[in-house]
């Protein structure tokens, strides 16, 4: 891995150590050249790296509550459906649309504002996109017809997936692969987080305010977010280096300091250009790509047909109000907190495998806490099925949600954690396959599911669900077993991943 590489364009994203140590490093290698702007030092204060701990958590703590803010908003509309199909006389197939169009917004974005956060900063692209946003909360909660209605839920998704992009790398450009682990983990929680309370906030404001409420909320955090995000400093070091090298210019007069990213660089169109099209090419030729997109995409398409499922089941059925109705959910997010309460676990395996192989890089050491997990979201399925009947306690079926989110959430862990480590400085690129096919599963799979759990009835609808989710719960063992073989095979993964 060379700079030379990085001055071509031709790195994507640059994954963990490698990515640490060249930006750690731009002050050792790069000032050999008296014209390459670099850091001062290893200690610049200037460098994220070196920022203070209260600094860099603080802009954590912002960019987790930015991306449960846009989370949040996928699904506290669900609790307002009813009301809408009355008062705009609409279908519920075609109120259901809404979410439909937002997470479509989830789909494509990412394509987009991936390759522009690495050409302007990761401030720009955060602010500019969110302003979208909030105006489209006011067109949701004003609109007086289904369509302004969908068209408003169309851009404030595709608007509000800049933040779900770029924040893992806003963690990744301040700390190091050592300090990552938790921040990563906090934050990743967040996206799961906010579906999961969306419905119980939403059935409340809906029962005793109106549905269009369920968007002004959305609204008022997003203000606050905002002037977050205005705050915010810039993160990305190759930003801050390009600033530093313009005020050199303007104070010195000399027009050849430059930082190095910005000598022989490819052209703004190119690196739009391959960052959109890289993550559907992996999509349709790596196998690893494709089946863990897959295997994530039935389990997003899942948590979002339980929106639907669990007002039938509790609302239509129990007869429980909007709010109550919405209480459910809390299941979910208890399994969530504790499968993220066990990724200390879950990295001290990865320590221990990867000693034990002594053979470099291992990303199938990421796998076993996926496996366990996999196993755990049919479990949940299943069981939330065959206790939804009005005989059992409700307390029974609530509590399936527990290994359901558990299992969700640690196969997401350590399914992401395995494809940066496989693609190295195609990370992003499979990340971003990996949560275009989720989007669109998640968008797709809510316009049947009432039509399935009502025709099928719960108890049954739920076992072809479980089922499904069972047929594919051996992929993270199929990898764990043979995704070494697999990568040896890969013409798109880098040579120091097959080692």
């Amino acid at each position: 891995m060379d700079l030379a590489r990085i001055r071509s364009g031709a790195i994507d994203m640059l994954p963990d150590e490698q990515e640490a140590e060249l930006r750690r490093g731009m002050s050792r290698q790069e000032t050999r050249d008296p014209y390459i702007v670099g850091w001062d030092g290893d200690d610049d204060p200037e460098n994220p790296f070196n920022w203070p701990s209260w600094k860099k958590w603080t802009i954590t703590i912002l960019v987790a509550l930015v991306t449960f803010n846009v989370a949040f908003g996928s699904s506290a509309f669900t609790a307002g459906m009813p009301d809408i199909e009355v008062e705009f006389g609409a279908s519920n197939t075609v109120i259901t649309l809404g979410v439909t169009f937002y997470l479509l917004g989830f789909a494509f974005g990412p394509l987009l504002y991936a390759p522009l956060s690495e050409i302007y900063g990761r401030k720009p692209i955060a602010i500019y996109p969110w302003i979208i946003f909030m105006a489209f909360q006011i067109g949701c909660a004003l609109s007086h017809n289904t369509a302004t209605l969908l068209v408003s839920r169309l851009i404030a998704g595709f608007a509000g997936a800049s933040p779900i992009t770029n924040a893992g790398a806003t963690l990744g450009d301040m700390f190091v692969p050592a300090e990552r682990g938790t921040p990563m983990s906090f934050y990743t929680i967040a996206p799961f987080m906010g579906p999961v309370f969306g419905p119980i906030v939403g059935g409340f404001v809906s029962e005793y305010v109106s549905w269009r409420w369920t968007f002004w909320i959305v609204l008022i955090m997003s203000g606050v977010m905002f002037i977050g995000q205005l705050l915010c400093p810039e993160t990305y070091g190759r930003t801050l280096l390009a600033r530093k090298a313009a005020r050199l210019r303007k104070e010195t007069g000399n027009m050849n300091l430059h930082a190095a990213h910005e000598i022989g660089q490819a052209s703004q169109w190119e690196v739009i250009k391959n960052n959109i099209s890289r993550p559907v090419v992996m999509l349709c030729t790596e196998p690893i790509v494709f089946l863990f997109a897959l295997y994530c995409a039935i389990i997003y398409a899942i948590l979002y047909m339980d929106f639907i499922a669990y007002p039938i089941v509790y609302q239509e059925e129990r007869g429980w109000s909007a709010g109550i109705g919405g209480l459910p959910f809390l299941g979910v997010g208890i399994g969530m907190w504790i499968g993220i309460a066990t990724s200390g676990h879950q990295t001290t395996i990865y320590i221990r495998l990867t000693k034990q192989r002594n053979k470099g890089i291992y990303p199938e050491a990421r796998l076993p806490y996926a496996i366990a997990g996999a196993i755990a979201i049919p479990i949940g399925i299943f069981w939330f099925g065959w206790t939804s009947i009005r005989s059992v306690h409700w307390i029974v079926s609530i509590l399936s949600g527990i290994p359901f989110g558990f299992g969700m959430c640690t196969v997401y862990i350590c399914s992401f954690a395995y494809l940066v480590d496989a693609y190295l400085m195609y990370a992003a690129s499979s990340l971003a396959a990996n949560s275009l096919l989720r989007s669109i599963f998640g968008a797709c799979f809510p316009l049947f599911a009432r039509q399935m759990y009502e025709n099928l009835e719960p108890k049954w609808a739920s076992t072809l669900v479980g089922g499904i989710a069972a047929l594919a719960a051996p992929i993270p063992l199929l990898f764990y077993k043979y995704g070494e073989s697999i990568r040896m095979r890969s013409v798109r993964l880098p040579e120091t991943s097959k080692v």
